[in-house]
């Protein structure tokens, strides 16, 4: 498996690409991302891993920030790539941009949702995982096993 971060060129992905999308607060989330990537270390294809290795907590959150911004278009762009899109919602984080992508993707029919007890929105998740069809697991365990499934 192939690991690719932000500012990676997304045109070089190769076929499967997974993009590991959910709960990265800094000082508060796991490093999960790692966890998933050492899951998959052996299938072919390409992980799409938003957490950067240089970010930088001073960067202004808006639209006139180049860097900022070049990191939001390219999880987007990774998003729209990705032939499956994890997202993990981590308990003791708010996550705002996974509900944002949540919402983005519910009718993709590519999510692989992993919402733990404990999420402070758990029930919003399962509700609109419910309504769309999304496939929903309990553990990033289990999150690793359905994209292990996935790869086949």
């Amino acid at each position: 498996m192939r690991i690719m971060k932000p500012p990676a060129d997304l045109g070089l992905a190769d076929d499967p690409v997974i993009f590991l999308a959910g709960s990265i607060e800094q000082d508060t989330a796991t490093n999960w991302q790692k966890v998933v990537e050492n899951g998959l270390q052996v299938y072919a294809g390409t992980i799409l891993n938003p957490r950067r290795d240089a970010w930088d907590a001073s960067w202004k959150q808006t639209i006139d920030s180049v860097r900022f911004r070049e990191q939001v278009e390219w999880e987007l762009g990774g998003m729209e790539r990705a032939r499956t899109i994890a997202l993990y919602f981590e308990p003791g984080t708010k996550s705002p941009v996974t509900m944002l992508e949540l919402g983005l993707h519910a009718r993709a029919g590519k999510l692989i949702v992993c919402c733990p007890e404990g999420f402070w929105r758990k029930g919003n998740v399962d509700i609109v995982c419910r309504n769309y069809g999304i496939d929903q697991v309990n553990t990033l365990d289990d999150l690793i096993l359905s994209l292990r499934s996935d790869l086949g």
